[in-house]
């Protein structure tokens, strides 16, 4: 496979140092790798196989990360951004890859959501269209803005096939830190924490203490108060790493400040072999960190990073706290004394058992991705919206409005298909007009629609009975039958329907097929009914000049194949058509473009593809109409910008 990793570090290295580990780990498994890095220049190790892309750095200073700042540190500018998507999207088309991986976004880097959309939307435009997977850590910081939640979450319903969680949901699920829910939580696959160096470090006798901080100036607090507290801890060696963030200045200023059993030094390559012959690690919480104490098997005492309202480490800390593992000192309440206190009590507890946590989430990221690619047939792969695109735009610019419902049919009852059908209506906002069988319906249908206000149910026939004969396609009411007949029994149907459904029920006759005999279209208005819906354009219809006709244009399923979904092109080319015909006077233009499904048959394929449809029209400001109001306002046409 080719594969493109998309990271930017913006304050630590974490990130950039967890998506070089996969990187590693594709190019072992024999795959191509680019990995394009957005964040400060850092020299990364082992890159063989590798093709490194950096773009114009971006960082942040402390915790502002909405202001990005260049690598002179001053707020980067519009040319600077500008530089960086060019090459961003220049590597994309050179690399022409399989799968392509986004770290943290969408879930975060919201400061950079235009050119990691720009990237999404050149990437799902490639044919063969790559595999789109978003690779986050553990723990995340959810947003406290409840649409910035929704607008991650449309994002990966829309655009993405997986998300790869590198953690262990035995030690930290994702909903610990993020609030999962049913759309999102098919996307996820768990890792295992991602540790490339997976070789068992030699028994040794421990001793001393190792303190570290990353690579960030933010664990300068640690360093001094560290410092501070080996005057209090006399008994142990202790060895001070500092990250390569820090200034040579305030490193010097450091070392000058230490006792004589202390060491300070910059950080090493060979801090896990410290780790593992030391009687205990003082450090932060941060992902890599802790994976190497974990490895390490090292008693650690955490101090979580927790300025900025940052919470991620402090909750990774708590949960190995949570398990016998862990000391915590919050960063608050950081003091020499407190410090000291909390070493002591760690050293005096017997050495902890390793906790069952997986490590291996650089190996088996690869093996989920390699999975998906091979099973994942192109309908669940990034849909390529260019079509239905255009097509919108043609219509704006000729300044033809257009609005969009929603019909599903065949409903009878109070099922989990209909919930699930539901849950859609009220996440994205949409009216649904529900055909429902008069002679098939049980009372838990009426109950289930009693709360949802934008949904009504319409009449679908009267017992949904094919009286056709086996040499013609199926119809109830075609013209197999006396007229007279059909008008008498589809009054009862709407009389039937309405003594089961109240007002919930609209006097809207759906026939079933789609297929009605025009001598019964003029009938139908003395039996109660007021508008019509069957599969066409309106105009192509029976005459029945009595009736508002509010059709349905596109269904989604392969009634004659597979009876799973169509190809996406098919039913975003059949959209498209629709909307051109209303812009180009092909079709009456003030007829909104009718959606039909079937609850009760979806596949998990049909189902994804619905969503992603919602998902696209809401990026849009689209929601699909009311059908109550559409029923009384047929013309009626609201479109978003």
């Amino acid at each position: 496979m080719r594969v493109l990793i998309a990271v930017t570090h913006l304050l630590g290295a974490g990130h950039l140092t967890r998506a070089a580990a996969l990187a590693r780990a594709f190019a072992k498994a024999g795959h191509e790798v680019t990995l394009i890095s957005g964040g400060s220049a850092i020299p990364l190790s082992a890159t063989d196989g590798i093709s490194l892309v950096q773009l114009p750095p971006v960082k942040t200073r402390d915790t502002d990360f909405r202001t990005l700042l260049d690598e002179e540190g001053q707020p980067i500018n519009k040319r600077g951004l500008a530089d960086r998507r060019d090459l961003l999207l220049k590597t994309l088309h050179a690399a022409r890859p399989d799968v392509v991986i986004t770290e943290l976004f969408p879930f975060g880097r919201r400061v950079l959501a235009s050119e990691f959309d720009a990237l999404i939307e050149e990437a799902r435009q490639q044919s063969p269209r790559p595999l789109i997977v978003c690779s986050i850590r553990d723990i995340l910081v959810a947003p406290t803005k409840p649409d910035r939640i929704a607008e991650a979450h449309t994002r990966l319903v829309r655009d993405y096939d997986a998300v790869l969680v590198h953690g262990d949901p035995a030690l930290v699920p994702l909903e610990a830190s993020w609030p999962v829910d049913d759309r999102t939580r098919p996307l996820l696959h768990y890792t295992g924490y991602v540790d490339e160096n997976g070789t068992t470090l030699p028994e040794a006798e421990r001793d001393g203490i190792i303190v570290s901080g990353g690579s960030s100036a933010a664990s300068l607090p640690l360093y001094r108060t560290s410092i501070e507290a080996a005057w209090l801890v006399a008994d142990r060696a202790w060895r001070i790493l500092i990250g390569p963030g820090v200034e040579d200045a305030d490193f010097l200023s450091l070392r000058a400040l230490a006792p004589s059993h202390v060491s300070v030094e910059r950080a090493r390559s060979d801090f896990r072999a410290l780790l593992s012959r030391a009687a205990l690690s003082v450090s932060q919480a941060g992902y890599n960190t802790v994976v190497d104490i974990l490895r390490a098997g090292v008693r650690p005492v955490f101090v979580p990073f927790e300025a900025g309202h940052e919470t991620e480490q402090r909750l990774r800390a708590e949960r190995l706290k949570e398990i016998g593992l862990a000391e915590i000192v919050p960063e608050d309440a950081l003091s020499p004394e407190h410090l000291a206190n909390a070493i002591r009590s760690s050293l005096a507890r017997p050495a902890p058992d390793a906790p069952a946590v997986s490590l291996d989430g650089a190996k088996r990221s690869v093996a989920i991705v390699e999975n998906l690619v091979l099973s994942t047939p192109a309908l669940h792969r990034a849909v390529n919206w260019s079509t239905l695109t255009d097509a919108l735009d043609g219509a704006k610019d000729e300044g033809c409005a257009l609005g969009f419902w929603w019909r599903d049919d065949d409903a009878v009852a109070h099922t989990p298909e209909l919930d699930r059908l539901l849950d859609l209506v009220g996440r994205y906002e949409a009216g649904l007009a529900l055909a429902a069988i008069p002679h098939a319906l049980t009372p838990s249908l009426a109950l289930r629609l009693a709360g949802e206000d934008r949904v009504f149910a319409l009449v679908h026939g009267s017992r949904h009975t094919n009286h056709a004969p086996p040499s013609e396609k199926k119809a109830e009411f075609g013209d197999h039958r006396p007229v007279d007949v059909m008008a008498h029994e589809a009054g009862e149907a709407l009389r039937t329907a309405r003594m089961s459904l109240g007002e919930k029920l609209l006097p809207v006759f759906v026939p079933p097929w789609n297929r009605i005999s025009p001598s019964l279209g003029p009938l139908l208005s003395r039996e109660g009914y007021r508008a019509l819906s069957t599969f066409t354009d309106r105009k192509t219809l029976c005459p029945a000049p009595d009736l508002v006709q509010i059709n349905t244009h596109v269904d989604p399923i392969d009634w004659h194949g597979s009876r799973s979904v169509l190809e996406p092109a098919q039913i975003l080319t059949a959209l498209s058509e629709a909307i051109s015909r209303r812009f180009t006077g092909a079709a009456d233009r003030n007829e909104p473009i009718g959606i039909l499904t079937h609850h009760l048959v979806h596949d998990e394929a049909i189902w994804i593809f619905c969503e992603r449809l919602l998902a696209y029209f809401a990026a849009r400001n689209i929601h699909f109409l009311r059908i109550d109001e559409l029923f009384r306002n047929p013309d009626r046409i609201t479109v978003g910008p």
